[in-house]
């Protein structure tokens, strides 16, 4: 709505919006009014990317797809913020990324490491807007709901610090968390989480 608003303000006449398959080609255009337009394309997006689920799952594994997109903890929070939509309250997101560049971000880092709590990161974001800490903040928002076990190549002692529970394998990080929810535990996994939007409706998991 702020987008909007602000669109109005400056006078936006025409819009050229483009769709994205997953290998950065272009599958889809729209072009207009800034808001119908922009409307459709969502339309097409969502039969793309968009799956309906019955329920929320006690566990969500979750990766970005691989290199290069799990390079660092910047890129591979974008398969953490889609897969909180399909997380219950109290239950477990296994997140797989290499990371091998760490954290990707100076602003990022400073939120990170400089944080008293994982909570202060959601007050900061209230205070204060800043690219590279509203990912910071992302991640502080689905600790206050679900925990959050990191399969990377950062060391341990480093992702503890930053409020995530190092893992060794997405095989021990599941075993952990099965233990935790017992056998009839409901499970997800996306392992093309940035490019897929789990979304609990009536019906059957497509």
């Amino acid at each position: 709505m702020d987008i909007e608003e602000a669109g109005d303000i400056a006078g936006i006449d025409f819009i050229v919006n483009a769709v994205l398959d997953e290998h950065k080609q272009i599958v889809y255009c729209v072009a207009g009014d800034v808001t119908k337009a922009h409307r459709e394309g969502c339309k097409y997006l969502d039969k793309m990317y968009r799956k309906s689920i019955p329920r929320r799952a006690d566990i969500v594994i979750v990766s970005q797809g691989g290199a290069p997109k799990d390079a660092n903890l910047y890129q591979t929070q974008k398969a953490l913020d889609n897969a909180k939509h399909g997380v219950k309250k109290g239950g477990t997101i296994i997140l797989i990324g290499a990371c091998k560049e760490g954290l990707g971000s100076a602003k990022f880092e400073q939120w990170l490491t400089c944080a008293p709590t994982a909570h202060s990161l959601v007050e900061r974001i209230e205070r204060e807007f800043e690219l590279g800490g509203h990912k910071a903040a992302a991640i502080g928002l689905v600790l206050e709901y679900a925990q959050i076990d990191l399969v990377s190549q950062m060391e341990d002692s480093f992702v503890r610090s930053i409020f995530l529970n190092p893992q060794p394998s997405a095989q021990r990080a599941f075993d952990q968390a099965m233990e935790r929810y017992g056998r009839d535990a409901a499970v997800i996994a996306m392992p093309f989480g940035g490019a897929t939007l789990p979304m609990e409706a009536p019906g059957p998991l497509i």
